[in-house]
């Protein structure tokens, strides 16, 4: 009976704004944050999460490239390149090797988001500044929105 209830009630403030309720419910992604700098994770966690998105949080290349093997689902990387025990040539192409399906955004200062030729994931680059969260948010928002290839051979994770 109160699911009933409550179900009217959605249904009908749906109606009143010309939309279904299928049109304005948007799936759960996920998205794995990595910077070195707490301060940077917790502001970005905090406005993705009000975008909607799930978040996960790590601190270090270790935690980042360990994700994909033990953890829950990714679907999008924003990811500062510059942590602590990464070794600014490896970390790359390493990423798009154990994850080439998921998407990336180089979330770095300019000097630092240099993307090597051999990297086989769909890398983007944001600039790092004082309004690149709005940028980070547009750019997640299409990522995550439009149908994703799938590598030959791989399967899609969900």
């Amino acid at each position: 009976m109160a699911y009933e209830l409550l179900n009217n009630l959605v249904k009908r403030r749906f109606w009143a704004l010309g939309e279904t309720a299928e049109d304005s419910v948007k799936p759960p992604f996920t998205i794995l944050i990595a910077d070195r700098n707490p301060r940077v994770r917790g502001f970005l966690e905090r406005e993705m999460r009000r975008a909607g998105y799930r978040i996960l949080l790590a601190e270090s290349a270790r935690e980042l490239l360990q994700w994909p093997y033990d953890r829950d689902p990714v679907h999008l990387v924003i990811l500062d390149p510059d942590l602590p025990d990464a070794v600014d040539s490896h970390l790359m192409p390493i990423l798009s090797q154990r994850i080439p399906q998921i998407p990336v955004i180089v979330h770095a200062h300019p000097s630092l988001a240099a993307i090597g030729p051999d990297a086989a994931a769909p890398f983007i680059q944001v600039e790092k500044g004082g309004n690149s969260v709005e940028r980070l948010k547009e750019v997640a928002e299409d990522l995550l929105n439009r149908p994703r290839r799938v590598p030959a051979g791989s399967r899609e994770i969900d």
